[in-house]
């Protein structure tokens, strides 16, 4: 038998910690002293204690283990539980890396190192768009990111179905919303001739007239472009032009490596 001071030190937990495993039932000390309240435990009781360990380090609550124990779920349940939590935490693992990549971009900015503005006017003709519209609570990457992307992939799966063929790149177009000063409504859209009446697939048909914009290629991830938009932003109001609605992202080229992606920012002037 092992004191519990002697139990947590060869189990590499801490007494306080059995005593609360105890307190919730989830393991028990083998003889309780009925005099002192002194916990005793048995060599068989490491392997329950590094079981919960274990299980706990793979981010189970308490509860959970409790239950897992209790119930003496088989290794196939074990196996499913395991899936689903590599699932939460791949997903928290990306939400970090894209929420990393916002900090840089915002320390960029902070620090000035806007980049070079190679800013190009362009005459941009009518086009024809089709596609989807959604709204983000506001222009921030952190509302931005996670509805573009979704929208995008909507867009790609519903073109196939649809009597569409797309003309041109993908295109990202941002305006502010009638509803809310803060709101945006976002559009993912390729270009296609086609005619307003034909079968869509729920897709929408976006007419822009020809326009004059101010334009300047971001190099990168997508997720790390606010300083490309704000020098775009700083160079127009330098020379004193007013910008207008929609603005855009055309995606000129997207490899697996967003890295290596090259996106056009499109902003209309006036």
């Amino acid at each position: 038998m092992f004191a519990i001071g002697d139990f947590a030190r060869h189990g590499r937990v801490s007494v306080r910690m059995l005593r609360h495993y105890d307190a919730i039932g989830l393991l028990r000390p083998t003889h309780v002293d009925p005099a002192t309240g002194y916990r005793s435990y048995d060599a068989g009781q490491f392997a329950e204690l590094n079981r919960i360990v274990a299980l706990k380090d793979l981010g189970f609550s308490l509860e959970q283990v409790r239950t897992m124990i209790a119930d003496e779920i088989s290794p196939a349940e074990v196996r499913a539980l395991l899936t689903i939590r590599r699932a939460e935490l791949e997903s928290t693992v990306a939400e970090s890396v894209a929420r990393l990549a916002q900090v840089e971009s915002r320390l960029r900015g902070i620090e000035g190192a806007l980049p070079t503005a190679d800013v190009v006017i362009k005459e941009l003709p009518a086009v024809r768009l089709v596609g989807l519209t959604t709204t983000a609570a506001s222009f921030t990457p952190e509302d931005i990111g996670p509805v573009v992307r979704p929208l995008c992939a909507e867009l790609g799966r519903r073109l196939p179905d649809a009597a569409v063929r797309p003309a041109g790149r993908l295109t990202c177009l941002y305006e502010r919303s009638q509803r809310s000063e803060d709101e945006a409504v976002v559009r993912a859209t390729v270009p296609a001739s086609i005619d307003a009446e034909g079968n869509l697939n729920g897709l929408e048909v976006v007419d822009l007239p020809a326009m004059r914009a101010a334009t300047l290629v971001h190099r990168g991830p997508i997720d790390q472009v606010l300083p490309a938009w704000q020098a775009l932003a700083r160079w127009i109001d330098d020379n004193n032009h007013r910008s207008g609605e929609p603005a855009r992202e055309l995606y000129l080229d997207c490899p697996d490596d967003p890295a290596q992606w090259v996106t056009e920012l499109q902003e209309p002037i006036a």
